[in-house]
């Protein structure tokens, strides 16, 4: 794990005890902290105090001398009622990437890629670690995507140099940092996201933007104009900065990498480029890489055949800007060959950035909650099942689809109304496929 002096003979509160809460008592506790930890799971806070935490809520207690209340992302500070109780105490709400940032003078030579924007930066994430693996750099990809980054351990350099920390940062971790100075901070996108945690839009923008505020004046910030909030960031950035743009792929190029087709995924490969450049990779070591790729579970991933029918899973598509690229994926071949299953629990964006795309679609299969207000939004536009449950709409598209054809999950909608989260949705779909391809 990753300790540091710096926590030593200080205290915590630990509010939040899933994998990342349980990492972070962890850490602090073997780095000489003392923590008092809380979640509302006996089980949990039963895991905390074998590892050496007290036990106490820290909505009940005196925060007065703690170094922090350190809270899951998941936690809502404009609503839940720690943030003012920190605020009255003078006790800073941080999350696990703040303390990732403070223990860096610990840490062995190394240099942090931070990714952030509302869609894609997993991909980019994954990508760039693939990449530098591959160039055979000393690598740990973490943030908002794999283990809790302090349960890892510190990487150690290499005969290609310092290793490289590559974190996927949400808003929220990001609301949650105040001295992660990135060496190379990237911004994929940005579209109306998250709306209920913030003060609308400009302030969902105004945390994206954060990111790059914290870095100095010799970092190094990448950022895909192709939106004009992205835009907007990168005309306030005055240190280093690549602008970069969906464009300056070559289509000859990508058609080279199996698992980032689409416009979407060009804009990801332009920005793990930049930064892997910065980083040193030459021509070669990108192309390979680049090659090489395989794309994640749950985001464009290939899962199986019905027969001649290729079908792919993009449940991690929670609102419509994120679903949008994958229909633009698959055009017309001449006539529409794709199969969309769409719905859930809606997020209230509708399906306004998905429409210019409708024309690529052959037949919707509406699922869920928002199954009726996507079919009236639809309309005329597109043929529609309203399929309910997605082991209806999978069987309903099998029977529809012919030979050439796509089968795609990209639901434009949370998961809630019929799975836990996106991930069971998406191996769900998966099983159901592999069940008619077998």
């Amino acid at each position: 794990m990753i300790t540091s002096r710096a926590f030593a003979g200080r205290r915590y509160a630990v509010l939040g005890l899933a994998r990342s809460g349980l990492g972070t008592v962890e850490a602090l506790v073997a780095s000489g902290a003392g923590v008092t930890a809380w979640d509302d799971r006996e089980e949990a806070r039963d895991a905390a105090m074998a590892l050496g935490a007290d036990i106490g809520n820290p909505l009940d207690i005196d925060l007065i001398g703690f170094a922090g209340v350190v809270v899951s992302p998941g936690v809502p500070l404009n609503r839940h009622p720690i943030a003012a109780h920190a605020r009255d105490n003078k006790v800073p709400v941080i999350g696990d990437i703040e303390l990732f940032a403070e223990a860096r003078g610990d840490l062995p030579p190394h240099r942090i890629v931070g990714i952030t924007g509302t869609n894609g930066k997993s991909t980019v994430t994954a990508l760039i670690h693939h990449m530098l693996d591959q160039a055979g750099r000393a690598a740990l990809m973490g943030g908002n995507i794999g283990l809790p980054i302090l349960a890892r351990d510190p990487l150690m350099p290499n005969e290609k140099g310092p290793g490289v920390y590559v974190l996927e940062l949400s808003s929220y971790q990001i609301d949650l940092a105040y001295s992660l100075a990135c060496d190379i901070a990237v911004l994929t996108n940005i579209t109306p996201d998250h709306l209920d945690r913030y003060d609308g839009f400009e302030g969902y923008v105004a945390s994206k933007a954060r990111l790059f505020s914290l870095q100095h004046r010799d970092q190094v910030a990448v950022i895909a104009v192709d939106d004009d909030p992205s835009k907007m960031v990168a005309s306030h950035v005055n240190h280093r900065l690549h602008r970069v743009s969906a464009k300056d792929i070559d289509p000859a190029d990508q058609a080279r990498w199996p698992a980032l087709q689409g416009p979407h995924n060009a804009q990801n490969a332009v920005c793990a480029i930049a930064v892997c450049r910065v980083l040193g990779l030459d021509d070669a070591e990108i192309e390979r890489g680049l090659a090489s790729f395989r794309a994640l579970s749950h985001r464009m991933e290939w899962v199986g055949d019905i027969g001649d029918v290729r079908c792919y899973n993009d449940s991690k598509a929670t609102n419509a800007a994120s679903a949008a690229p994958a229909l633009a994926a698959f055009p017309p071949a001449p006539a529409p060959r794709l199969h969309w299953i769409a719905g859930g629990q809606a997020k209230g964006d509708g399906l306004a950035a998905c429409r210019p795309w409708f024309g690529h679609v052959k037949c919707a299969y509406l699922i869920g909650e928002a199954m009726e207000s996507f079919a009236d939004e639809i309309g005329d536009a597109v043929p529609v099942e309203r399929s309910a449950t997605l082991a209806r709409a999978v069987e309903q598209a099998a029977a529809r689809a012919a030979p050439g054809d796509i089968i795609l999950l990209s639901p434009a909608c949370a998961s809630f109304d019929q799975f836990s989260d996106y991930e069971a949705r998406g191996n769900a779909f998966r099983e159901l496929v592999q069940g008619r391809g077998a």
